[in-house]
C-alpha cells in the first residue's frame, strides 16, 4: 500500500531544501539567505503555536486562498471564475480595502497560518495588496498571476519583500498557452522568467492541466526547463470543467493515475522544486483538503469559502475575525458529513458536490435572512 502524503511535511521540506540552497549561494544572494534563515524560523514557530491551538480544540489550517480583488485584464478560455462571475472587468466597491486585507493578514500571523496564496482575478492590479503582503515577512505569499502586470516597481518590491514569491500561471509551450490566455502571453511569461533568474528573484509556475497538456507538462523535459529558468514551486492544478461543452477537458481516471506516476518520478529527478498537485495530493491525504482541514478561501468582498471552487458561505470577515471564520458553521457541516471524501470527476469534489453543498448552507442561514 502506497504510504500516505503528508502535504504539511512535503512543503516544509520542500522550504528547508530551497533555505539550504540559497545559504550555499550566500556570497551571490546574501538577501535571499538571509530571509530564508529567518522565514524557516517564523515557521517553526507558527508550526507550535497551531499545535497549540490544536489541542485547545481549535484546529488552524497552515494555508489560506486570498482572492484579493475580482477583476482581470484577461478572458482565458473555460475560466471557471469568469463563469461562476467571480472575475468581473470592473470591481464593485465592497470589495475589501488594503486596510482590512492587512488586519486579516496580522490576524493569520497569529493563528500561526504561514502560507497565504494571494489569487484573484489577476492579484497584481491590487498593488496596494501585495505591498501589505511584503511587509508581514513571517508568512509566504504566492502571488498567482498572469504575468501581464510584472513591471520595473514589481521587481523591485519581490526583491525588498522575500516573502511575495511570483507564480505564473503557463499551460505548457507557446502554442498551448496562448491558445488558452492569449496571443504573446507564452513570450511575456518566459521573459519575465529570464528577468526573475537575472535578478536572483525566486518564482514558482501554477499550471492548469487538461485531457490536452496532462503529458506534456509533466514530462521531464518541461519540467526540466522550469528549473533551467530558476522556477523553485510547481502547482499542478486539474481543470474543472464549468460548462457541459468542456466536460472533455478534464482528466479523467486513466490520465490521473498517469499523472500520479509521473509527478512522483519529478519529485524524485527535480529535488531541488516544489511539485504539488491538486487534487492528486488531496487524495493521497484521506480526502479534498478544503473548508478548514489544510485551507480555506477569503474571496475579495470577504466571505470565507471552503474553496474558490465552492463560492458558498456562511460567515464574512468584514464582520468577524479570521479566528470565527475558521469556525465557520458550513466547514464544520462538510467535513461532519463527509462531503470532502467523497469520490469525484471534474477535478474538485465540491465543485461537483455543489448542489449539496447548496443544501448544507440552505439548512444553516435562517429563512428570514
Amino acid at each position: 500500500m502506497k504510504q500516505q502524503f503528508d502535504l504539511q511535511k512535503h512543503i516544509e521540506q520542500g522550504v528547508e531544501k530551497i533555505v539550504a540552497d540559497t545559504i550555499r549561494a550566500t556570497l551571490k544572494n546574501p538577501k535571499e539567505s538571509a530571509f530564508m534563515v529567518r522565514f524557516a524560523a517564523a515557521s517553526r514557530k507558527a508550526s507550535k503555536t497551531r499545535m497549540k491551538y490544536e489541542e485547545e480544540g481549535l484546529h488552524v489550517p497552515a494555508f489560506l486562498i486570498a482572492s484579493i480583488t475580482s477583476r482581470c485584464n484577461l478572458n482565458c478560455a473555460g475560466c471557471y471564475s469568469r463563469h461562476n462571475k467571480a472575475t468581473v472587468d470592473t470591481a464593485p466597491v465592497q470589495q475589501l480595502t488594503g486596510d482590512e486585507w492587512l488586519r486579516i493578514f496580522r490576524e493569520a500571523e497569529e493563528l500561526g497560518i504561514s502560507f497565504i496564496m494571494l489569487a484573484g482575478g489577476e492579484p497584481m492590479i491590487r498593488r496596494d495588496i501585495i505591498e501589505a503582503a511584503g511587509s508581514m515577512q513571517n508568512i509566504i505569499f504566492p502571488v498567482f498571476t498572469n504575468g501581464t502586470f510584472v513591471d520595473d516597481r514589481y521587481f523591485r518590491l519581490f526583491d525588498e519583500c522575500r516573502n511575495l514569491i511570483p507564480v505564473l500561471s503557463i499551460e505548457g509551450g507557446r502554442e498551448i498557452t496562448d491558445a488558452r490566455r492569449g496571443k504573446g502571453i507564452y513570450d511575456r511569461l518566459t521573459a519575465n522568467m529570464k528577468s526573475f533568474k537575472e535578478k536572483g528573484l525566486i518564482f514558482g509556475a501554477s499550471i492548469t492541466v487538461t485531457t490536452e497538456n496532462y503529458r506534456e507538462v509533466t514530462s521531464r523535459e518541461f519540467i526540466n526547463s522550469l528549473a533551467e529558468q530558476g522556477c523553485k514551486l510547481v502547482i499542478y492544478v486539474e481543470f474543472v470543467p464549468v460548462t457541459d461543452e468542456a466536460m472533455h477537458l478534464a482528466p479523467g481516471e486513466a490520465e490521473r493515475a498517469y499523472m500520479e506516476t509521473a509527478v512522483d518520478s519529478l519529485r524524485e529527478h527535480f529535488d531541488e522544486i516544489v511539485l504539488l498537485s491538486f487534487p492528486g495530493d488531496e487524495l493521497a491525504m484521506g480526502g479534498c483538503m478544503a473548508a478548514g482541514r489544510e485551507f480555506f478561501h477569503i474571496n475579495s468582498h470577504g466571505s470565507a469559502e471552503p474553496c474558490p471552487f465552492s463560492p458558498f458561505s456562511d460567515i464574512n470577515v468584514k464582520d468577524t475575525s479570521l479566528r470565527e471564520a475558521i469556525q465557520s458553521r458550513l466547514f464544520d457541516k462538510l467535513r461532519e458529513e463527509h462531503v470532502l471524501e467523497e469520490n469525484h470527476t471534474g477535478g474538485c469534489v465540491l465543485f461537483t458536490q455543489r448542489a449539496r453543498v447548496e443544501q448544507i448552507l440552505s439548512g444553516l442561514i435562517p429563512q428570514d435572512r
